[in-house]
């Protein structure tokens, strides 16, 4: 049996166990016919921990979902990879054996090149700038330009921007000529390393601290919060506050079993999406700005700070990178980013 049906076969199996509705989602239009004693079923999937404001985020989203329909909807949250992890969750989500998933963005990036735009270096001015994008325009565009897999976005769920650390100084755009930072897997990503005079190695994230303590290579990118959790500054001695690139999340749903929702439920689930949205981002705000104040008074680490001259020098080598990308993110989309 092929690896797809037996997917579906499962997502049918599930939805008859958990809502005795049959395949396919909800048949009926008529919240009525749900009960607190017989609720719709929602199935919300991800991979952190219940600490993490993604995973504070989702319960929210579950009890307001709750409070919202009278407990006529249940959504069932599994974190840390319960039920599947970055690999599978997309494929589960579009054949309905979940119904929400909040993946990185840039698992995206095989549907849809663009959503390369949070790697992309140095291109949102500030926080302000990352919401307007996404909250516009050019952000739903990105939220609805999956819909022909399946998939429709709901909200970007944040958790921050990406600052460089190194065993060696990071001040101006030649403290980065030979050295190796660890990344993340990425076309942008290699082209922004490439035009720092940078080595990059993809390195798995819970192999990071090991490599980076026996010297694999120089420093890494990440946000301040990671940074903390992982103990970063045990290994490496020096903090550019940069700013450069994002680590965010699209809170993705089956379009077509949103589209059968019964009216008063779609209606429920878009107010506790835009809701638990709100509380997402002010979290993930707030542990960020923990963990940079854990860090700067730890006193671990040399933090050095960018004037807006010295970022300048930065954008001005990422120009090429921006150019080389044009097509497959879209000048239309980064250039509106660089606008905010």
């Amino acid at each position: 049996m092929k690896k797809s049906w037996k997917i579906a076969l499962a997502s049918c199996l599930s939805v008859l166990m958990l809502t005795a509705e049959g395949c396919g989602g909800p048949k009926s239009q008529d919240a009525a016919a749900y009960t607190p004693e017989k609720p719709l079923i929602i199935k919300f999937s991800h991979v952190t921990t219940p600490d993490s404001p993604k995973g504070k985020a989702s319960q929210k989203f579950a009890e307001l979902m709750a409070e919202k329909t009278g407990g006529k909807v249940k959504v069932e949250v599994y974190p840390s990879s319960q039920l599947y992890g970055d690999k599978d969750e997309l494929e589960a989500l579009q054949a309905g054996n979940v119904h929400i998933i909040a993946p990185s963005a840039t698992k995206l990036v095989g549907f849809n090149p663009a959503f390369q735009i949070v790697d992309m270096p140095f291109l949102f001015k500030n926080h302000e700038s990352v919401l307007k994008f996404w909250d516009g325009e050019l952000g739903k565009k990105l939220m609805t330009s999956l819909e022909d897999k399946n998939l429709l976005g709901l909200a970007m769920w944040e958790n921050g921007f990406k600052v460089f650390t190194a065993s060696k100084p990071l001040e101006k755009p030649e403290d980065f000529h030979g050295l190796k930072f660890r990344t993340q897997a990425g076309k942008v990503l290699e082209a922004q390393f490439k035009a720092l005079g940078s080595g990059a190695a993809t390195i798995p994230f819970g192999e990071t601290y090991t490599a980076l303590q026996q010297g694999t290579v120089d420093g890494q990118e990440n946000t301040w919060n990671n940074i903390d959790t992982q103990k970063y500054e045990e290994v490496q001695k020096y903090l550019l506050v940069s700013n450069h690139g994002r680590i965010d999340y699209i809170v993705l749903t089956n379009k077509k079993w949103y589209s059968e929702l019964p009216e008063e439920f779609r209606k429920a689930f878009d107010e506790s999406m835009a809701e638990a949205t709100a509380y997402e981002r002010e979290l993930a705000v707030e542990l960020d700005k923990q963990s940079e104040n854990n860090l700067r008074s730890s006193g671990k680490m040399k933090v050095v700070e960018l004037s807006d001259a010295e970022r300048e020098a930065f954008v001005k080598l990422m120009e090429p990178v921006y150019s080389e990308f044009a097509e497959t993110v879209g000048k239309e989309i980064i250039d509106g980013a660089r606008q905010l």
